[in-house]
């Protein structure tokens, strides 16, 4: 056994599909990468299973047997269980309005069931690799502070004014994409590059939304992150208060 597939061994990964052949079809693809997984035919026999012991990852269908939208309700359910857990929706849905209501849900990633199997595996793989950032040692570098906002990469943890913002794993590499350079233009593009997602310009804006939405929350007077028309979107950290 090679060491990538020991390495996968721990990793539990949840497949919510009401497809009885496609569901298997990806376990089967998923096993042979070495990784320990669960597969789950509606929504209820998933939460049942979830509220005993949460996966690593989850890859959820939208529409389970009866519940045209039983996957939308699944990924809020697991997001009021854990910020950070990975979530990929993967449907044969493939219209902006799901795509922008899976992300606006917490969703890390929204993929169409015609994506190749290789390229899901490097998906599922590449979502793994920035949880790993966890277990390493902090650096000083991996905290990072710009006025209100204290970021530790070592943890993915964010806080604005002390108070904890609950970020996703994409969402959170998309504010220390920004964060990093503070008042530098990054493109969608760069974006998508520096939290290593793989998407459109569209859903970029979602997330950019979402993220605003729970610094919102914690401080209404937040507006850091500026949309630059036409160019991308910048952080710019707050001025400072004269005495």
């Amino acid at each position: 056994m090679n060491a990538k597939k020991i390495a996968n061994m721990s990793r539990r990964i949840a497949i919510v599909e009401d497809e009885a052949a496609i569901r298997e079809n990806y376990a089967d693809v998923l096993r042979k990468q070495g990784y320990d997984v669960q597969t789950y035919a509606n929504r209820k026999e998933a939460m049942s299973a979830f509220d005993i012991r949460l996966p690593n990852l989850a890859i959820i269908d939208i529409g389970l047997e009866n519940e045209i939208d039983g996957g939308f309700t699944l990924c809020q359910s697991l997001r009021s269980l854990s910020d950070t857990l990975p979530i990929i929706f993967l449907t044969a849905r493939d219209n902006d309005f799901d795509t922008v209501s899976g992300l606006r849900m917490g969703a890390d990633d929204y993929l169409t069931k015609d994506i190749s199997l290789p390229h899901l595996t490097a998906r599922i793989a590449a979502l793994f690799r920035r949880l790993d950032v966890i277990d390493q040692p902090p650096s000083p570098e991996s905290l990072l502070h710009r006025g209100k906002l204290s970021l530790d990469i070592g943890r993915l943890t964010v806080n604005w004014d002390d108070h904890p913002v609950p970020l996703t794993v994409t969402e959170f590499w998309m504010v220390h994409a920004l964060v990093k350079y503070p008042g530098h233009v990054k493109s969608r593009q760069v974006l998508m590059q520096e939290s290593k997602i793989f998407v459109d310009g569209s859903t970029i804006t979602s997330h950019i939304k979402r993220i605003r939405k729970k610094f919102m929350q914690i401080g209404e007077d937040f507006d850091c992150i500026e949309t630059v028309y036409g160019m991308g979107y910048r952080w710019n950290v707050e001025p400072a208060i004269s005495h």
